[in-house]
C-alpha cells in the first residue's frame, strides 16, 4: 500500500538473522537473481499499466480516488504523523511486506510504520512512477535516510538509499493490502555492514558457484 519511497507501509527491512536467506549470510547468488527477476518484471509491469492506463483516456474517479490516499499515505509516514491513518487504512488491513513478517490490522501496522520512522532521520520519498485503477496503486519510488540507531538491518548514522516498487491493493476507498519489492542490489548494500560483508555486486563465474573443476578436486 506502500519503500515509495512512496511507500504505503514500512520497507521491509530484515535483521541478518532473518529467516529469508538471500538476507543473512547464507544467501544464494540464484536467490539474489531470483530477487533482481521479480523486481524488473515489477517495473515492466508498473510501465506497461501506465501506457495501457494512457491509451485508455486516463483514470477513473475511483482510480484517482486509490492514488490519492496512496499519496496521503506516503506523506504522512514521511512527515510522522499518523492520525489520519484510519482513514485511509481499512481496519483488517494486511501488510505482507512489514520489516518483521506480515503484519494484521490497522493499529498493528500504524505502530510498525511509527517504528521504521523513529529509526530513521531525514527521511526522503521520491516517487519515480505511480499507475493506479479501481483496484490497485503501483509504485516505483526511492526512499533514502539516515539510521538513528542500530536496528532494522543498519548500523548508526548509516545512510539507506532504496528502490522498490510497492503494490497496494484498495476497496472502498481504502488500503486493503500490500506488496513490496525491492531492489536485490540496493538491499545488500544497506544490509551489509551490520553483516560484516562488502557490498555486493553482479557475481562473476568465479562466484555463482563452484565450477566443474572445483567439484573434482572436492
Amino acid at each position: 500500500m506502500g519503500t515509495q519511497r512512496n511507500t504505503v507501509f514500512p520497507r521491509a527491512i530484515v535483521p541478518p538473522d532473518s529467516k529469508f536467506p538471500y538476507l543473512n549470510n547464507s544467501f544464494k547468488p540464484k536467490s539474489i537473481y531470483m530477487k533482481k527477476l521479480f523486481f524488473i518484471l515489477a517495473v515492466v509491469i508498473l510501465n506497461s499499466l501506465i501506457a495501457c492506463n494512457s491509451n485508455a483516456g486516463g483514470m477513473s474517479a475511483t482510480a484517482k480516488k486509490n492514488k490519492e490516499v496512496n499519496d496521503a499515505i506516503t506523506k504522512a509516514l514521511e512527515a510522522g504523523d499518523f492520525s489520519k491513518m484510519g482513514d485511509y487504512i481499512a481496519a483488517d488491513a494486511v501488510d505482507h511486506a512489514g520489516w518483521t513478517g506480515e503484519v494484521k490490522g490497522l493499529d498493528n501496522i500504524v505502530a510498525d510504520m511509527k517504528k521504521y520512522h523513529e529509526q530513521m532521520s531525514d527521511m526522503k520519498m521520491e516517487t519515480i512512477r505511480t499507475m493506479a485503477d479501481d483496484e490497485y496503486v503501483m509504485t516505483w519510488s526511492k526512499v533514502s535516510g539516515t539510521a538513528k540507531t542500530d536496528g532494522m538491518g543498519m548500523k548508526a548514522g548509516q545512510k539507506m538509499d532504496m528502490t522498490g516498487v510497492d503494490v497496494a491493493k484498495f476497496k472502498d476507498g481504502k488500503a486493503v493490502e500490500h506488496w513490496l519489492f525491492m531492489d536485490p542490489n540496493d538491499m545488500m548494500k544497506m544490509m551489509a555492514p551490520s553483516m560484516n560483508m562488502a557490498p555486493t555486486t553482479n557475481p562473476t563465474a568465479t562466484d555463482a558457484g563452484p565450477t566443474s573443476t572445483d567439484k573434482k578436486a572436492n
